[in-house]
């Protein structure tokens, strides 16, 4: 970008290009967490441990709260990973429930 483009830029263009930039940051990890929560529902599976653990969610809560200085408050935080949680739990069951039925149709065969 040369100078006089950089002048001319609409200040709300150059923070909606950075919210963008910031959005897929979110998804990378967002995404990179779910390849983990993959492993740990495999593993879960292999141990026979059940998919909610309402002790690991609290510690996870009591994490991100803990380190959170702001300027989401505490609440908002709280409902943001209520729902990644929540989405990873689901991911969790629908994996868990594909394994099964693949391992029924072995078995039928």
């Amino acid at each position: 970008m040369n100078n006089s483009q950089a002048k001319d830029e609409n200040p709300l263009d150059r923070q909606r290009r950075e919210i963008d930039a910031i959005d897929l940051q979110l998804l990378e990890l967002l995404n990179a967490r779910t390849r983990v929560v993959e492993e740990i529902g495999r593993i879960k599976e292999r141990l026979t441990i059940p998919i909610y653990e309402p002790k690991r969610e609290d510690a996870v809560m009591n994490n991100v709260l803990s380190h959170n200085s702001g300027p989401l408050d505490d609440a908002a935080v709280r409902r943001i990973f209520e729902r990644i949680v929540d989405e990873m739990r689901s991911l969790q069951k629908v994996r868990l429930s594909a394994s099964a039925e693949a391992a029924s149709r072995e078995q039928e065969e």
